[in-house]
C-alpha cells in the first residue's frame, strides 16, 4: 500500500490544500488554522515531486495521486484549494472527478500560462541570483524569507531535484487546459494577487472567461502566493464565497 505525508486538522467540510512547485507544506499554515477552527477539516497532501520516476514526473501523475489519495482517504464532496501547480493538478482532477468535487478554488494557478526561473536556471550557483528570482514571487520581497530562498536554493542546485523541477515545469506547459475549461462546470473561485508575475492578471482573466461557473478576487499588492502574503484577506474572501455557495450564515 502506499503511503502518504500529510497534514490534517479539524473536522468538518473537507478542504484538501494542494502546493505548489516551490512551495512546501508550510505555505499554507495560516489558511489550516483559519478554517480548522471554522467547521472544515482542512488536509494538505505532499505532492510526490521528487518521488517518482522521472518518466513518470507529470502533471497528470499528480492528479492521479490526489485521485489515490482521496480513495485512501475515503473522501467525497471535497473542496479542493490550489496555488500554482496544485491549482493545475486541481483542475485535472477536477475535470475527471467532476462528482467528488464540490468546489474548486485556485489562486495563481498554471495550466494556461506562466512564467517561470528560465529553462535551465543559468545561474543557479548564484545565491544572489535565486535570492531575486524567488523575491518576484512575492510583491512585497520580505515574504521570502531566508528560509525560504535556502529551500529553493537546495533545490535548484541538487541535480536530481532539479531535473524534476524543470520535467514538471515543461509537463505544465505542455498540459494546456484551455480546450478543457469550459467542461469543468464545477463552482469556483480564482483569488488572485493583482501583481503576480507569475502567472499574470491575464491569465486570471482568461480563467474567468474559460471556466463557466466562476468567480475572480483580485487581492492589491499581492504577487504569486496571495494566501502566503496576504493570508487574513484571502481567508476572508474564500470564508465568505464558501458561506454564500452553502447558504450558511
Amino acid at each position: 500500500m502506499k503511503s502518504y505525508n500529510y497534514i490534517e486538522k479539524g473536522e468538518g467540510q473537507v478542504i484538501i490544500l494542494l502546493h505548489g512547485l516551490m512551495g512546501g507544506l508550510s505555505n499554507f499554515k495560516d489558511v489550516i488554522g483559519f478554517f480548522s477552527s471554522k467547521g472544515y477539516k482542512v488536509i494538505i497532501p505532499e505532492l510526490p515531486i521528487y518521488n517518482l520516476p522521472l518518466k513518470e514526473t507529470t502533471v497528470t501523475a499528480f492528479s492521479d495521486f490526489l485521485e489515490d489519495f482521496i480513495k485512501y482517504k475515503n473522501l467525497s464532496n471535497v473542496i479542493l484549494l490550489g496555488n500554482s501547480l496544485g491549482g493545475h493538478v486541481g483542475l485535472i482532477y477536477s475535470n475527471k472527478n467532476p462528482s467528488f468535487v464540490k468546489s474548486l478554488v485556485l489562486t495563481g494557478s498554471s495550466g494556461l500560462y506562466e512564467n517561470s526561473m528560465g529553462e535551465s536556471y543559468p545561474k543557479r550557483e548564484n545565491y544572489d541570483y535565486i535570492k531575486r528570482k524567488t523575491q518576484e514571487v512575492f510583491y512585497n520581497s520580505k515574504v521570502a524569507t531566508k528560509e525560504i530562498v535556502d529551500e529553493v536554493f537546495e533545490t535548484v542546485n541538487n541535480r536530481e531535484k532539479l531535473v524534476r523541477t524543470l520535467a514538471i515545469a515543461k509537463s505544465a506547459i505542455r498540459h494546456n487546459m484551455s480546450g478543457e475549461l469550459p467542461n469543468i462546470k464545477t463552482p469556483t473561485l480564482l483569488i488572485w494577487g493583482e501583481n503576480d508575475l507569475v502567472t499574470p492578471p491575464e491569465v486570471a482573466r482568461e480563467f474567468k472567461s474559460l471556466l463557466p461557473n466562476s468567480k475572480l478576487e483580485w487581492i492589491k499588492k499581492c504577487g504569486h502566493a496571495p494566501m502566503m502574503e496576504h493570508p487574513d484577506e484571502f481567508c476572508k474572501i474564500l470564508f465568505n464565497w464558501l458561506n454564500q455557495k452553502n447558504n450558511l450564515v
